[in-house]
């Protein structure tokens, strides 16, 4: 089984995230290779081929131009899956390979089932499984869903060429608006999830930011029903923070909310459920009921 990954390079940089398209190829057992259009001083750690292409030369983002350049490393590989993060970039250019493949494409894959993929439907409050039916799959991998595993070793370049598009061009990049709020400046953020039951138990997540002089933020059901806040929701949609301190209050630990917090140096998280994903990413996991913890902790904090 191959896979040839599609990593990113955003002003300059190769995205971080790039990492983890290696920790998809690992958890799915398939040799590797990668394409990149991007910066020759910013190539990522990888022990295989890399079909690079300078984007000082055919741009950062050009929609035709790199579709025709992993194109190139796809008739080169013959790779079972083309594999792409679940960004704007990967959004863009996904669909449009996989329409020049006559290949099956499948969206924000977040686990690896036999025979296919865990992803995300009904605007992220389900999932589901999907099988694809072609002989070779696009993928767009949900950001956190897996571990960034950058191998170590140095690459074997394979130069890129493509006929240029002079029709497009990128003018500058335009970061997303976080209104009033900008939890990705605190040093502490107290989320309130699901678990805590009611609007008014906000107020015991709140009391204790307060108490940590932290932010308060949430999960996507918490603004959904209207107790926060959309300014102050953590996720995929929403802010991604990266605190000294988190701590998760009644959260499950859902694929999309941890990659909005897995910046966190040091994670708490009170549940009643010791099973809950989310004590998989704590380093501290409280299994308590919060409306009865969450008091007696700003007790002792206040004290």
């Amino acid at each position: 089984m191959k896979a040839l990954l599609v990593a990113e390079c955003r002003q300059g940089r190769l995205v971080a995230d790039s990492a983890e398209l290696q920790g998809f190829a690992r958890a799915l057992g398939a040799g590797a290779s990668m394409v990149l259009v991007g910066n020759p001083g910013e190539l990522p750690r990888f022990d295989g081929r890399l079909y690079f292409a300078d984007a000082r030369e055919y741009g950062e983002y050009n929609p035709d131009v790199h579709k025709r350049l992993v194109l190139q490393a796809v008739e080169a590989e013959r790779p079972d899956y083309v594999v792409f993060l679940h960004s704007s970039y990967g959004w863009d250019l996904a669909p449009r390979v996989a329409v020049a493949m006559r290949s099956a494409q499948v969206s924000e894959v977040g686990g690896i089932v036999a025979g296919g993929f865990v992803t995300g439907c009904c605007n992220g409050k389900m999932r589901r499984t999907v099988r694809p039916l072609t002989p070779c799959a696009v993928l767009t991998l949900q950001p956190g869903a897996f571990p960034a595993e950058p191998s170590g070793g140095e690459p074997e370049i394979l130069r890129l060429e493509a006929v240029k598009d002079a029709s497009v061009e990128l003018l500058r990049y335009e970061p997303p608006s976080v209104g009033g709020i900008d939890l990705s400046r605190a040093e502490v953020v107290v989320s309130a999830g699901r678990g805590v039951g009611r609007r008014e138990h906000v107020e015991l997540v709140r009391a204790l930011a307060d108490a940590l002089g932290g932010e308060v933020g949430a999960s996507r059901p918490v603004v959904d029903a209207g107790w926060l806040e959309h300014e102050r929701q953590v996720g995929t949609t929403g802010q991604a923070v990266s605190p000294a301190l988190y701590v998760a209050c009644g959260i499950s630990g859902a694929i999309q909310h941890v990659a909005g917090m897995k910046g966190a140096g040091f994670v708490v998280a009170v549940n009643t459920d010791r099973d809950a994903p989310i004590g998989e990413v704590a380093d501290l996991l409280v299994v308590a009921d919060l409306v009865r913890f969450l008091p007696a902790l700003v007790a002792k904090l206040q004290a």
